[in-house]
């Protein structure tokens, strides 16, 4: 991490007014243009989705992105499901992008313009560079690219400016004579193994030519580098005496008969074009910064979140720090300013409302909507105003298609597709409880225009895999499975639906275990799982956990902890209120 005077924005906001449409039928669709284009707005179901998070997330992104809103991306937060993916592959369309977290990385907070630098390059160079980019820091790259150190502003600067020791000797510069004529802007007079990086001590022709003489005199011929103007008494008896290079200040030239002597000797001469005072100070920062380099420092893998990196860095002595991959490639840097106030990803939240289903690091975002046919619970709460839809239908897919329906634009058959299969699954074929008039009005209006075989396609889209036989006990629990919390308790409802229940018996051991598990991973009172026969229309209940909750069930117990429901397929609708008033009968958990 590093501290610079880089500074950026994720993208000016967009202060444009709301563009508002609204129908008397429809008063709740606006469609906001305050959202700057630029950062992706993520609608985004419930963890273990099921087929209406899924298809209501792909018809909503669809649907913003006709209403000017080209950055709206489906995406999901668990695995797809056999029926979903039947579904989505029968409509002809991708699964959405998975994001698990989104909580933000180092990744999406470093700065990808690199201001870089390499071993071999001058102060000045760097300099420039740094002075041109408005940085104080800058990672020092080899040959091949890797990161070996960092380099800043003020360790450059002591390359010019040496702290006072008795033995440091500012004259001193490390460097080869190309660099030097680079720095300055100048030119060879008599070019002599100008690549060669040695140790040179730098002369200033400042008194009188003997005195001069005397004192050059004092320092190895091949390691004096010689500054003088237009003066043939300095440069004659520098020449003679063999020095590694002379240096004419002030755009002067040495005289024809003195360069070829120059030649004879071996002697470089170089032409600057500044003054002596000018030509000095550049001479200085010809040197490498190769000592002003650190090879100690801290570097971040791109993949860190945010929050714990800002933790770990509040001690640590940097001021930029390097962003890596995962191969240990340099890819940005950031500063510890960075790390005060990240850019919060941007969700909509679909077929949800509760913090415990939502995405990890939901809490930590920006969440612009809310559009959900659940009951309201688990302390969703957010920084501004935002819009929450949340209707008493069968299934988010009805309320995304109503949007269409009031604008009276069908959508095309892929997407009329997806929306009906989320309806049909979240109402099992408008049988459910929940199950309103709006989603038989809907599912009829995509129907028809979108010329679906409801019937037909339905048997298939129920026919799509059997959950106990496809997946292990794990996680045929975990696929759709939401977790609460009433008053001090805190438990989880997981649902398969069948089109029969001939499996269950195989299977309802490892289901016993794989419940009881979940409530020690989760610290749940207790976890319960109800298995669906979508053709007879009735539910077997498994619970672990909590006694007491077994004990206050009001269905027929057909063994421990395993519940026979005629008639009940709803968790929404029928189980979760069954439950909340077993909890309040039970009182507040101890």
């Amino acid at each position: 991490m590093k501290r610079s005077r880089y500074h950026s924005r994720r993208g000016d906001l967009d202060n444009g007014l709301a563009f508002i449409k609204s129908f008397p039928t429809a008063p709740h669709i606006i469609l906001l243009q305050s959202i700057p284009m630029s950062a992706p707005i993520y609608v985004i179901g419930h963890k273990n989705p099921d087929p209406d998070a899924i298809c209501s997330a792909i018809g909503y992104a669809w649907f913003l992105r006709t209403h000017h809103k080209e950055n709206a991306v489906a995406a999901c937060c668990g695995e797809i499901n056999a029926r979903t993916q039947y579904a989505l592959k029968e409509a002809g369309l991708p699964p959405p992008r998975l994001l698990v977290d989104v909580r933000p990385t180092i990744g999406q907070i470093a700065r990808h313009n690199i201001v870089s630098s390499t071993l071999d390059e001058t102060l000045y160079a760097v300099y420039c560079r740094m002075q041109e980019r408005h940085v104080r820091v800058s990672p020092v790259l080899d040959a091949k690219g890797d990161l070996i150190g960092m380099v800043s502003f003020s360790h450059l600067m002591e390359l010019v400016l040496p702290e006072h020791q008795p033995n440091a000797d500012s004259r001193v510069v490390e460097t080869s004579l190309r660099r030097i004529v680079d720095v300055l802007g100048g030119s060879f007079g008599h070019e002599v193994e100008a690549d060669k990086t040695q140790t040179l001590t730098a002369m200033v022709a400042a008194m009188s030519a003997r005195s001069f003489t005397q004192r050059m005199k004092q320092f190895p011929a091949n390691h004096c580098l010689i500054v003088t103007g237009d003066r043939p008494t300095v440069q004659i008896p520098a020449i003679e005496y063999g020095v590694r290079a002379l240096v004419i200040t002030g755009g002067y030239t040495v005289a024809d008969e003195l360069l070829e002597m120059a030649q004879e000797r071996g002697v470089a001469v170089l032409y600057s074009p500044h003054d002596t005072a000018t030509t000095v100070l550049l001479l200085r920062s010809a040197k490498t910064i190769a000592s002003a380099v650190q090879t100690e420092f801290t570097r971040v893998l791109e993949s860190s979140r945010v929050e714990q990196v800002a933790r770990e860095m509040r001690s640590v002595q940097q001021d930029l720090f390097p962003v890596m991959d995962d191969e240990g490639r340099l890819i940005g840097v950031f500063s510890k300013s960075d790390l005060v106030n990240p850019p919060r990803p941007r969700l909509i939240l679909v077929d949800h409302n509760e913090f415990a289903q939502a995405v990890t690091g939901a809490d930590q975002a920006e969440i612009l909507e809310v559009i959900d046919h659940h009951r309201l619970g688990g302390g969703l709460a957010s920084r501004e105003p935002i819009r929450f839809i949340n209707e008493p239908v069968g299934s988010t897919s009805t309320i995304i298609a109503k949007f269409m329906l009031h604008l009276n634009a069908p959508p095309p058959r892929d997407i009329g597709l997806c929306l009906a299969a989320g309806i049909i699954s979240d109402t099992l074929l408008l049988k459910s409880p929940t199950t309103t008039e709006a989603d038989h009005r809907v599912l009829t209006w995509l129907a028809d225009n979108c010329k679906i075989d409801v019937p037909r396609y339905a048997e298939h889209l129920f026919a799509a895999g059997s959950a106990l036989e496809l997946n292990t006990p794990e996680q045929a629990v975990a696929m759709d499975c939401k977790q609460y919390t009433e008053s001090d308790w805190r438990f989880a409802v997981a649902q398969i639906e069948e089109l029969e229940l001939t499996h269950f018996a195989a299977h309802h051991k490892g289901l016993e275990e794989a419940l009881a598990q979940l409530v020690k991973q989760r610290n749940l009172h207790f976890a319960a799982l109800m298995v669906t026969d979508i053709t007879r229309y009735f539910s077997l209940l498994m619970i672990e956990g909590d006694k007491r909750v077994k004990d206050a069930m009001d269905y027929p117990e057909l063994e421990d902890g395993i519940y026979q429901m005629e008639g009940v397929v709803s968790r929404k609708k029928q189980l979760l209120p069954h439950l909340m008033q077993v909890l309040a009968r039970i009182g507040p958990e101890t």
